[in-house]
C-alpha cells in the first residue's frame, strides 16, 4: 500500500511539475539543478551495498528526462544528459568497481579513438573539432562506459521496476508539457509530416523516442506492477495519454520501436511465468491491446485522419509517398559509399555530416548508427558491431533469468537505427541488459529457541 502512495504521489508531483514549466519554463532549469544535487547526495551518502542501485536509478532519471530538459532548455548544455549518465557511472566505478569478464567494451572504447586521429585530418576548416566529436561519440561513450559498469552486476527484479520507474517519471513531466503547449491539433496538423509543434516545440524525432520509451516502460508496469484493479486502471491510463501524444509528433520510429519492444517483453514474460500466472498475462495483454488500441483511435480523431495516413506513408491528399525512409535511405547509402571509399580507418568521427555540408550545404545528421559506425570507424567498426550484438548473446547464455533483456536490446537495436544516438536512452537501455538480475531472496525465519 505504502509503495502504491508513493508510486501515486511521485506520477502526481511529475505531472503538476510539466504543467508548472510549460507556465514558466525558465523554472526547468531549477528543476535541472535540483535534480542533479538529490541524484548526487543520495549516492554519495547512500549506503555502500545501494550505490550501485543508486547509481542506476540517476543514470535512469536523466535518461527519461534529456529530451525534456532539451525541449525547455533547462540544461546547462545540450548533451547535458549523455554527459550526467557518464559521471555518474563513473562514480559508480569508483565506488564498485566493474567486472573483468566486461573487457570487450573496454576494447570497444579503445576502437572508438582512432576515427578521432583521422577526422583531426578529414574534417573541414570550418567545423568546430570538438563539437563535432563530441556530438557523435557522446552517444558510443556512453554505452561502452554504461556496459562496463553494469556488467554482470547483481540487482534485483523489484530494484529494477524501480529503475524503470525513475526512467519513467520526468517523462510524464514531459507528456504533460507536450500536451499544454499544443493541446488542439486539428488546425495543426496540416500535412503528415512529422510535426515540431505536436511535439512540443522540439524535434519530433527525439520526443517520440523519448515518449515511445515511455510507452515501453508503462506498457512493462502494466503486466508486472499492477496488482490492484485501481493500478490497472491508472496505467491504462498513463499508457493511452503517453502514447496518443507519441502518435501525434507523426514521428513513427519512436513508437515503432516501443511495440517492437513490448512484444518482446511480453514473450519473454509469458515463457519465464508459472502456468498459473500466464492465464493474467493473457487478460493483461487484452488490456494492453485495447489501451493501444484507444490511443490509436484518439489520435486519429484528434489529428482528421493524418495519423492513419502517415503510418500508411501517404500525404495529406491519401496518395502514397515514394520514399517510406523519409530521406534515411540515402544517409544510409551514402555512408555505406564512405566505408566502402575509405574501408580501414574509415572517414573520421562526425565526417560523414561534415561531408553533407560541404556537398549539399545542409549538415543533415546520420539517423542510422551502424551504417554511421561503419563509415567513419572502417573495419575497426565491424568489430565495435560484433562487440556490441554478440557480447550481450554471450552473457544472456549464463544470465536466462532476466525476462527484460530481449526487450532491452531491441530498444537499443530499434533506436539506433531511427535516430542514431542522439539521446543517452539507447546506450543506457542496452546497458540494463547486461546486468544479473535476480528474484528477491525470502527472508529466513528462525524460530526462537526456549530458554
Amino acid at each position: 500500500m505504502k509503495t502504491n502512495i508513493t508510486y501515486i504521489s511521485a506520477i502526481g508531483l511529475h505531472i503538476a511539475l510539466g504543467f508548472v514549466i510549460y507556465l514558466n519554463e525558465s523554472i526547468a532549469k531549477a528543476y535541472f539543478v535540483i535534480a542533479v544535487l538529490y541524484f548526487l547526495f543520495r549516492l554519495i551518502t547512500g549506503a555502500k551495498n545501494r550505490k550501485t542501485f543508486e547509481v542506476l536509478k540517476a543514470c535512469a532519471y536523466f535518461v527519461g528526462a534529456e529530451v525534456f530538459f532539451r525541449t525547455t532548455k533547462g540544461a546547462v548544455s545540450y548533451e547535458a544528459g549523455k554527459y550526467l549518465v557518464i559521471v555518474f557511472i563513473i562514480l559508480g566505478m569508483f565506488y564498485k568497481g566493474i567486472s573483468g569478464k566486461g573487457y570487450p567494451y573496454f576494447i570497444y572504447l579503445m576502437l572508438l579513438i582512432p576515427s578521432i586521429f583521422v577526422a583531426s585530418t578529414t574534417l573541414s576548416f570550418d567545423a568546430n573539432f570538438r563539437t563535432n566529436i563530441a556530438f557523435v561519440l557522446s552517444g558510443p561513450v556512453c554505452l561502452g562506459l554504461s556496459s562496463l559498469f553494469c556488467y554482470d552486476k547483481t540487482i534485483t527484479f523489484k530494484q529494477m521496476s524501480k529503475i524503470l520507474l525513475y526512467m519513467l517519471l520526468p517523462i510524464i513531466a514531459h507528456t504533460v508539457y507536450v500536451y499544454f503547449y499544443a493541446p488542439d491539433l486539428k488546425d495543426l496538423l496540416t500535412s503528415t509530416a512529422s510535426n515540431r509543434a505536436a511535439a512540443g516545440g522540439f524535434g519530433s524525432n527525439q520526443v517520440a523516442t523519448a515518449l515511445g520509451l515511455g510507452m515501453f516502460i508503462v506498457g512493462i508496469r502494466l503486466f508486472v506492477n499492477s496488482p490492484s484493479i485501481g493500478l490497472k486502471i491508472l496505467n491504462v491510463v498513463l499508457l493511452v495519454f503517453i502514447s496518443y501524444r507519441a502518435v501525434v509528433t507523426l514521428s513513427r520510429g519512436g513508437v515503432v520501436a516501443a511495440v517492437i519492444c513490448l512484444v518482446a517483453f511480453i514473450i519473454m514474460y509469458f515463457n519465464s511465468a508459472r502456468s498459473k500466472a500466464k492465464n493474467q498475462i493473457i487478460g493483461v495483454t487484452i488490456l494492453f491491446v485495447g489501451a493501444l488500441f484507444a490511443a490509436w483511435v484518439v489520435s486519429s480523431d484528434q489529428t482528421s485522419g493524418m495519423t492513419e495516413k502517415r503510418y500508411a506513408n501517404q500525404n495529406a491528399a491519401g496518395i502514397e509517398k515514394k520514399d517510406v525512409t523519409t530521406g534515411r535511405k540515402e544517409l544510409f547509402l551514402g555512408e555505406i559509399e564512405g566505408f566502402i571509399s575509405n574501408p580501414f580507418f574509415g572517414i573520421g568521427s562526425s565526417r560523414a555530416k561534415d561531408e553533407r555540408i560541404e556537398l549539399e550545404g545542409q549538415g543533415v545528421t546520420s539517423h542510422n548508427e551502424i551504417s554511421r559506425i561503419l563509415a567513419e570507424h572502417g573495419m575497426l567498426g565491424i568489430v565495435i558491431l560484433v562487440i556490441l550484438i554478440f557480447k550481450p548473446l554471450d552473457f544472456r547464455t549464463k544470465h536466462k533469468q532476466n525476462y527484460y533483456f530481449y526487450a532491452f536490446l531491441c530498444f537499443w537495436f530499434a533506436t539506433i537505427n531511427h535516430s542514431s544516438m542522439r539521446v543517452a536512452a539507447p546506450a543506457f537501455v542496452y546497458a540494463l541488459a547486461l546486468l544479473n538480475v535476480k528474484n528477491e531472496k525470502r527472508p529466513i525465519h528462525r524460530k526462537q529457541l526456549k530458554e
